[in-house]
């Protein structure tokens, strides 16, 4: 048996004589290069994978930002509601625009029905991407404008339709504010109101909590109350002057808001991109946040019965 092994060994010995060393060798070289190839598709084979997740994971982002299409929801007209508050009690817990007519006003709008954090808030300011003018004269934001389609449309309730909302009882006003590090802090007032035309839509809160610190009441110092209190200011805009100001605040910052000298806290102001550099501080500006040289991403300011806890269902 021994001798028939060593037989073998010498004919493949001689077998791989005649074939030589060098085609061996090739064969080698073949064999590594055919792995570094597949190493290779495999390298990219994952890169493609990985681009597929961002792509969906873009997509699915894209599509949830954009507010999609239409966001009008038609209840079909069977009863009036009063605000978003009667709407998620009345079992309607998608967000989107509905209309709804105040006790006191005499005509239906639509507005923003924010059905989360607990649900029923009704949406009168939303700022998302610099798409509206929000520059405008007093009968515009008397009477509203912005896009009231899209679920992230930028607009203004209406001074007038703010009014009869918050006419009804005392309301809760809650600010969210986001900046373009992602970060997302808010603002909480109580007994929030904004009076009638008489009283050029003269705005009044009670107090302050949250994560944003205390710009509307300029409670973040008390020294600075004189200047940056907004309550009990009429609203202003470039061609009506209500301020506390020597000069005109509306037409310097750009925006029409409850100025007082003038501010230290500005969410209608021009949409900057972070930080910015202006004559005055006119982007929108969260004082107690980010300072006045620094405009916020996106904004929405929406409000909300004091007492509807007690009437969730």
């Amino acid at each position: 048996m021994k001798i028939l092994v060593m037989i073998d060994f010498v004919l493949a010995a001689s077998l791989m004589d005649a074939i030589g060393s060098s085609d061996l060798q090739k064969c080698f070289q073949e064999q590594i290069q055919l792995q570094g190839q597949v190493r290779l598709l495999e390298h990219r084979v994952k890169q493609q994978q990985l681009k597929i997740m961002q792509l969906l994971e873009k997509k699915e982002i894209q599509y949830n930002d954009r507010g999609d299409e239409n966001s009008v929801i038609d209840l079909g007209g069977k009863r009036e509601y009063s605000d978003c508050a009667e709407i998620y009690n009345d079992g309607h817990k998608q967000s989107g625009f509905y209309k709804m007519k105040p006790i006191q006003s005499p005509t239906e709008f639509l507005a923003f029905c924010d059905m989360s954090e607990g649900g029923g808030w009704t949406v009168f300011q939303r700022r998302s991407d610099g798409s509206q003018n929000f520059d405008r004269v007093w009968a515009d934001y008397e009477e509203g404008f912005g896009n009231f389609v899209l679920k992230n449309g930028e607009y203004w309730l209406g001074n007038k339709n703010l009014h009869y909302l918050t006419n009804q009882g005392n309301y809760t006003l809650r600010i969210d504010l986001t900046d373009f590090e992602g970060e997302r802090r808010f603002a909480q007032y109580t007994r929030f109101r904004v009076a009638g035309e008489e009283h050029s839509y003269e705005m009044s809160c009670g107090e302050y909590s949250g994560t944003a610190g205390d710009s509307l009441t300029g409670g973040f110092h008390p020294e600075v109350k004189w200047w940056a209190d907004h309550r009990g200011m009429k609203f202003s805009t470039r061609d009506r002057d209500n301020d506390n100001y020597e000069g005109n605040c509306a037409e310097e910052e750009k925006a029409g808001w409850w100025f007082n000298r003038c501010h230290s806290a500005n969410l209608n102001g021009l949409y900057y991109r972070g930080p910015y550099t202006a004559k005055t501080d006119n982007g929108i500006v969260w004082y107690s946040w980010h300072g006045w040289w620094y405009s916020l991403k996106s904004v929405v300011m929406k409000i909300r019965p004091e007492d509807f806890a007690s009437h969730i269902v």
